[in-house]
Parts: structure tokens; sequence; C-alpha cells
């Protein structure tokens, strides 16, 4: 190819969006550009390849997948910082984590008897388990955002309300209680959450140990409860970037979903 025609060739490649699919395309797209075509020709595709490299209500695949990527990381970010500190959780009644239910009775009984602050000690133990295991989920909500498809994206871009929520807890969920229950139970070990269970229990009397349950996973049930917390405030996020688009600092954000 002679050199007058390679200039503005690679100079219009450049500023290309990073949509197609390779290399080569691109460079066709460059070439027709200047031959004065909107776009190049292309190799026929199945119905179904249609379908995938179609625009989503007016956006390219670029701007879905990038769209949904960064309201992911966004939430993601926010919940994290929100939740991952001391009082994240103890201090947000939306998402405090509370004695379990098969405790309650137990506990009523050890308020009336003038042991409250026993069962505000095991509480307090309970919920800042839960705010020690939550800076974990970061890394393993990057890795989930990085592994969105073309496809995924332009499917949750037109999804409901909670639509990317869904799609982060159905592929981290599983990960994200792995990762945290080691933590919560060396934070709850370290917290004496057991022990206070025991004083709780002591202080009840024979009546606590009838109304207590030996069968509970306290682990177990901060390590839901602190996953349940943290996909709440995700979903929040999610929720308030589809509902105002426009008041998003992104301009991506606004484009993508305010095209929906």
């Amino acid at each position: 190819m002679p050199l007058q025609r390679l200039l503005p060739l690679l100079a219009l490649l450049v500023c290309l969006p990073a949509g197609a699919d390779s290399l080569k395309d691109r460079l066709k797209e460059a070439e027709a550009k200047l031959k004065g075509r909107s776009e190049a020709p292309a190799e026929p595709k199945s119905e179904s390849a249609k379908d995938t490299s179609s625009s989503a209500d007016g956006l390219s695949q670029g701007e879905a997948s990038s769209g949904v990527k960064e309201a992911l990381a966004q939430g993601v970010k926010r919940a994290v910082e929100q939740l991952g500190r001391k009082d994240g959780f103890l201090a947000d009644k939306a998402v405090r984590i509370s004695t379990p239910r098969k405790l309650r009775k137990l506990t009523k009984v050890a308020k009336e008897l003038g042991a409250g602050k026993y069962v505000e000690q095991f509480e307090t133990s309970m919920n800042r388990a839960a705010e020690a295991a939550v800076p974990l989920a970061a890394d393993t909500f990057a890795d989930a955002v990085r592994e969105l498809t073309v496809e995924d994206a332009i499917g949750l871009v037109r999804g409901g309300d909670g639509a990317a929520t869904a799609y982060l807890r159905e592929k981290t969920g599983e990960r994200l209680h792995e990762q945290f229950l080691p933590v919560v139970a060396k934070t709850t070990a370290e917290a004496g959450v057991t022990q206070r269970y025991k004083q709780l229990s002591e202080k009840a009397g024979e009546m606590g140990s009838l109304l207590g349950s030996s069968d509970v996973d306290l682990d177990r049930y901060v390590t839901d409860k602190a996953i349940d917390g943290l996909f709440h405030y995700v979903a929040e996020q999610e929720k308030a970037i589809r509902a105002n688009p426009l008041g998003q600092a992104s301009s991506l954000l606004q484009r993508v979903f305010g095209k929906r």
C-alpha cells in the first residue's frame, strides 16, 4: 500500500473505537471511511452472530460492556468501603446483624433479667466479624467484572432493577462464602462470640438453657449476613444508577443507562 494512503489510514485507525473484533476489521473500517463509506463490507454472519454484534438500544458492544462494568465496579467499591470499616454493619440499621432467630427468646430473657449488656456485646462481636470479612470481596468482585462478556453486558443493560446485582451474586456468592467464613471464624473466636453466648445462657439460668439452641452455627450465620449486607448496597447503587442515569458523574453511565 502506498505511503500516502497508509498514513491517513493509520490516523483513522487510532481514532476508531475498540469495538471491532480484530485489527483486520478495524483496518477495513478505516479504509472504508477513506473511501467515503460509513462502514466496510463484512463477511456474512449467522443470525445469532448478527444479534450479538448489533447495538443494544443504539449502544455499541463496547459501550454496553464498559458501562455495565463501570456500574458494577462503582457499586462494589462503595459497598465495600461503606461496610468494611468499624461500625459499617453495627451502626447501619439496614444491615446490622442481630441475634439469630433461634436465640431471640434467650436474649429477651437475658434482657429481662438485667443482662442486656451481654446481648449488646454478643451482637457487637458478630458485626465486627462481618466488618473484618467484607474487604476480601474487592478482588473477587474485580475478577467477576473482568469476566463479563459482551452478551452478558447487553442483557444486563436491558434488564430491570437488580439485574446486574443478581448476575454478580450468582458469579461470586459461593466464592465469597468460602473467603468470608475463615475470617469470620477467626474474628468471632478472637472477639469471644461463643463466650458471649455462654454468658447469655448463664445469666438467663435454667430458662436460658431451655430457650437457647445449641445447633446454631454462628460463624455461618454471620458469614451469610455479611454477604447479604454487601449485596444490599450493591443493589442500592445499581438502582440509583438506573433510576437517575443523568445524575451520574460518569458520561458513560449517563449514555448507557439513559438509553434503556
